[in-house]
């Protein structure tokens, strides 16, 4: 498409960058994307690898990359660089755009310190943002406007600013995993896990453990063919694990890892991690499967190494 009708503007999500990471740095040389000026990146926090490969295989090192974060419920885009004056990093959506006020904030609402995990939230209304929810206002407060954020939008996910004040969503909260007292990010996990040159893809959940209180279960898409065997599978699992925790520090490293030929997405390239938690934990899975792009792909990653 690019080629062919001289596309300017590429804007896509960061699981369809890593599905075109697993099938390798020849695919995109085999067209002409001279046509591209901007590159954009939209649905989950991007990681830091893809955003490089995205960089430099498809941007050829000359078209910046807009990462934003923005929800459905905000109605436009919140967090966004101004490509050609802000110094990108990559993984980071960077600054909030302008006239729109961005806080990150404790369990009271306070505002937490650079470098310190908590909830994001919106500090002033903005035009796009939604109003109520149909037929329930009272749960559209609840949702958005808790008592505890003092007046201020919870938009539900985790993130921290660096000694810059860049912003880097680390996930949902419902994503936060808290291991033996510390809290991890799901999203620095995956970062971590797909830094390995071995990997194309991965998503992290948490399953309830007896001591730890959460125990991290990866799950794994390779650049390459799944391992042959159970002797394989636990080989490259405990080297995954050795290299999370090198990256990261011991506590992060997952108490599982599950390989499989892909992960669970809609059709629009979203991750369905609810589907993961219930595998994760062992439950049926009673939730609606009609929008899973990949269904049989469940089965496959029910499959636990022995």
């Amino acid at each position: 498409m690019i080629q062919d009708h001289k596309v300017t503007t590429f804007y896509t999500a960061p699981t369809a960058i890593r599905s075109l990471i697993k099938l390798g740095n020849d695919l995109p040389k085999q067209y002409n994307l001279s046509s591209l000026r901007l590159l954009g990146s939209v649905g989950e926090p991007i990681n830091p690898e893809a955003w490089m490969w995205y960089y430099t295989v498809v941007g050829q090192e000359r078209c910046p990359i807009v990462d934003t974060w923005w929800q459905t419920e905000t109605g436009c885009h919140m967090i966004a660089p101004l490509p050609g004056v802000e110094t990108l990093k990559p993984g980071s959506c960077t600054l909030p755009i302008p006239g729109i006020q961005i806080g990150v904030v404790d369990e009271t609402g306070e505002e937490v310190g650079k470098s310190h995990g908590g909830s994001l939230v919106i500090q002033r209304p903005f035009p796009s943002q939604i109003r109520t929810i149909w037929g329930d206002p009272e749960r559209f407060k609840k949702n958005y406007f808790p008592e505890e954020m003092r007046g201020a939008y919870l938009a539900g996910d985790s993130a921290y600013r660096d000694e810059d004040g860049y912003i880097w969503i680390m996930g949902r909260n419902d994503d936060v995993l808290k291991v033996s007292g510390h809290r991890l990010g799901t999203m620095e996990i995956e970062s971590a896990l797909v830094a390995n040159p071995l990997v194309a893809e991965s998503a992290v959940v948490g399953r309830p453990h007896d001591i730890k209180g959460e125990a991290v279960v990866a799950f794994v898409v390779l650049k390459g063919a799944r391992p042959a065997d159970a002797a394989a599978a636990k080989k490259l699992a405990e080297e995954l694990r050795n290299w999370v925790g090198k990256e990261i520090g011991p506590i992060a490293k997952p108490d599982e890892i599950r390989f499989g030929d892909n992960l669970p997405k809609t059709r629009s390239g979203k991750i369905m991690r609810r589907l993961l938690r219930a595998i994760a934990k062992g439950e049926e899975i009673t939730q609606d499967t009609s929008t899973l792009e990949n269904p049989a792909i469940l089965e496959q990653l029910k499959e636990v190494i022995k």
